[in-house]
């Protein structure tokens, strides 16, 4: 699960919607204090009371807590490589998130999401508001799976693919890398890597760059 940490503080990376969603999870969790927000553009001085920080150094960082709250895949993944820290997950005290299920360091999961047995999700990934990831699903890393979307059991999703707010995917379909699934789609069988679908039931209607 999560990897040893010495200190209970942590750092969060991005001051937007986003990570105003992270921080009020990480706040509810009430299991690490929030040291400081960090923003390269920062659009105030600070996020419920907490400093959001522009100018800083990323070595310092080392060997700190930190999760980056950037809703946007790439630029999420962008941000990590840059980072050499601890990656702490963080999970809302509503969500349901079986035991046996296997989840990566950096992953952020909120509230009223649910996760069932045998679900593997990778690093720095998002489990939305009102989520369902199923029984034996395996998600890569940097995926995001957008509020209320559905995944039945046994889908696999590639790296960096958005599942679209209220997205259904029904059993054992297998979505490629950098997809991204439009809110509402409901898709039927397995998506190609790079491809933007939607509708329902889900087409494609482009491809995208990686």
């Amino acid at each position: 699960m999560e990897p040893f940490s010495g200190t209970t503080s942590v750092y969060v990376f991005g001051a937007g919607g986003h990570g105003k969603v992270v921080l009020d999870v990480l706040l509810s969790e009430n299991k690490y204090v929030v040291k400081g927000i960090l923003d390269d553009a920062p659009q105030s001085d600070s996020l419920f009371e907490i400093p959001i920080k522009k100018n800083f150094n990323r070595k310092k960082l080392q060997a700190r807590n930190c999760i980056v709250a950037i809703g946007d895949n790439a630029i999420r993944k962008r941000i990590v490589t840059t980072l050499d820290t601890n990656f702490i997950m963080t999970i809302h005290p509503n969500a349901i998130v079986s035991k046996f299920a296997k989840i990566g360091p950096g992953t952020q999961i909120m509230a009223a999401a649910v996760v069932n047995p045998a679900a593997v999700i990778g690093n720095h990934c998002i489990i939305n508001t009102g989520a369902i990831v199923e029984h034996d699903c395996k998600l890569e890393d940097y995926v995001h799976v957008a509020p209320n979307a559905c995944l039945g059991g046994n889908v696999t999703v590639g790296e960096k693919t958005l599942v679209g707010i209220g997205a259904t995917i029904i059993p054992n379909v297998k979505i490629g890398k950098n997809v991204s699934i439009g809110a509402g789609t409901v898709v039927l069988q397995d998506v190609p890597d790079n491809a933007v679908v939607v509708g329902v039931p889900a087409r494609i209607i482009k491809y995208q760059e990686n």
